[in-house]
């Protein structure tokens, strides 16, 4: 098979296994609190990497006093925040809606920097943040709903999904502020590793022994570990390595897709059309992301 079809499929597989997180973070939260699945989450995926670190032989990176706050602060926001409110936010939302709000990372991403770092967009990734806007209200916002206890708890739960994106957003936001990049490797065992021992004082308070046995968020939790955070890792850099950026970066399209996809077929909730109004402008929010700076027209020397 030919190295770039195998890149799509790996990239393709890692973004599929993102959506699915949105899925298994609904079983997750009927039984677990989110510190202490947070906690349980890099617990197992720590050591994992450790032995993958072993197997090829790459060492831990050295970083400097500023970097090392830096990395704390990734793992704070993206891998402890990240999963806290998500899994916190799937105890009221839909995983479709959800998922719709996930697929919008890279617009979000894309603001976030804008704000931060002052960056001048170009007019595509204006346009992405404004589709991507569009999809999320298309799909969150029903306001024949909000009076009601649950159109307002469902709106709660799609506001905690969307701090879960800002979240990863800062995330990468500070993985750019790093005076040296680190490897991918060493860079997602360390933000196990980190957010493991962010999780695990909160989630002591949190008592979770005290609670009935779940194993339907037990096993969630494995998987969660194992396939999106391990795997996934896997298979995204795999994939990335065989094909361009822009590819890569428009296979997120596939979060949202398969997120929603996964709740009708797994979850059995039902896909109105608002739903697939949103996950049209979000997939249309990060074609434009993408390839929108191929669109620009070359000037012309006059």
């Amino acid at each position: 098979m030919n190295s770039r079809y195998v890149g799509y499929l790996f990239c393709g597989l890692a973004m599929i296994g993102v959506g699915s997180t949105v899925v298994v973070s609904k079983a997750i939260a009927a039984g677990l609190p989110p510190f202490s699945a947070t906690a349980l989450r890099f617990a197992i995926a720590f050591p994992v990497f450790i032995v993958v670190m072993r197997v090829r032989r790459v060492r831990w990176p050295r970083l400097s006093r500023r970097d090392a706050w830096l990395a704390i602060a990734q793992a704070g926001a993206g891998s402890v925040g990240y999963t806290v409110f998500l899994i916190s936010g799937m105890k009221l939302a839909s995983a479709a809606d959800a998922g719709v709000i996930a697929g919008t990372l890279p617009a979000v991403s894309a603001a976030v920097a804008m704000l931060a770092l002052g960056e001048r967009p170009a007019p595509a990734l204006i346009g992405a943040i404004a589709l991507a806007t569009t999809g999320v209200l298309a799909c969150t916002i029903h306001f024949d709903q909000l009076s009601s206890s649950r159109g307002a708890g469902a709106f709660t739960g799609n506001a905690l999904v969307f701090a879960a994106v800002v979240c990863e957003a800062l995330f990468i936001l500070l993985n750019r502020k790093l005076s040296r990049p680190v490897d991918a490797l060493p860079l997602s065992a360390l933000m196990s590793g980190i957010g493991l021992a962010v999780a695990i004082v909160p989630a002591c308070f949190e008592r979770p022994w005290t609670l009935p046995f779940d194993a339907n968020a037990l096993l969630g939790v494995v998987y969660y570990a194992l396939v999106p955070t391990v795997a996934g890792f896997v298979l995204w850099y795999a994939g990335a390595a065989r094909v361009s950026g822009a590819e890569a970066g428009l296979m997120t399209a596939l979060v949202p897709v398969s997120a929603v996809a996964l709740a009708a077929l797994v979850l059995h909730e039902p896909v109105t059309s608002s739903q697939l109004a949103g996950v049209a402008c979000v997939l249309a929010a990060v074609w434009l992301a993408t390839f929108g700076r191929r669109l620009r027209a070359p000037s012309t020397a006059g």
